[in-house]
Parts: structure tokens; C-alpha cells; sequence
């Protein structure tokens, strides 16, 4: 069996806060979410989510799922 060789990747994460806490996912990586009280506690839940995820994955479609720029902006709407 190969071993996949270690690389560091950016992989884009989204941050929701509700009277709960934080619940965050992966949009590049479907089905790859986690959650904590605090900010701290969910972005570490979701780091040792996202490598799990990412063991089971292919090495050679790694890159390609990571791949994809996500940005994220507000905009202002008027409400009536």
C-alpha cells in the first residue's frame, strides 16, 4: 500500500454563530462539518474533521477538491 506523502493545504471553511455556538463547514468537501461553543472549539473540531475526511480520499483527488476559490462578501439590503 502507498502511503499518501504529507502536504499542507488551504481548504475554505464557512462559520455560522447562533445562540448555540459555531457550527462550520467545508464547502469543497461535501458532507464535512463540525460545530463547537466557542469560535476555538469549532475551527479546531473542523481542522480534525477536514484531515479525517481527507484520509479517505483519493491523494490524486485531493488537490482537485481543494481546488475551487470560494469568497465570501456581505452586501446591504433595504428592508421594508
Amino acid at each position: 500500500m502507498l502511503e499518501k506523502s504529507q502536504m499542507n493545504y488551504k481548504v475554505n471553511i464557512v462559520f455560522e454563530k447562533d445562540e448555540h455556538g459555531y457550527y462550520v463547514y467545508a464547502p469543497s468537501l461535501s458532507g464535512c462539518h463540525s460545530q463547537g461553543e466557542s469560535f476555538e472549539e469549532a475551527m479546531a473540531n473542523i481542522k480534525e474533521a477536514i484531515e479525517l475526511y481527507l484520509e479517505s480520499v483519493p491523494a490524486d483527488e485531493i488537490k482537485c477538491l481543494l481546488s475551487n476559490e470560494i469568497l465570501t462578501t456581505t452586501v446591504e439590503v433595504n428592508v421594508a
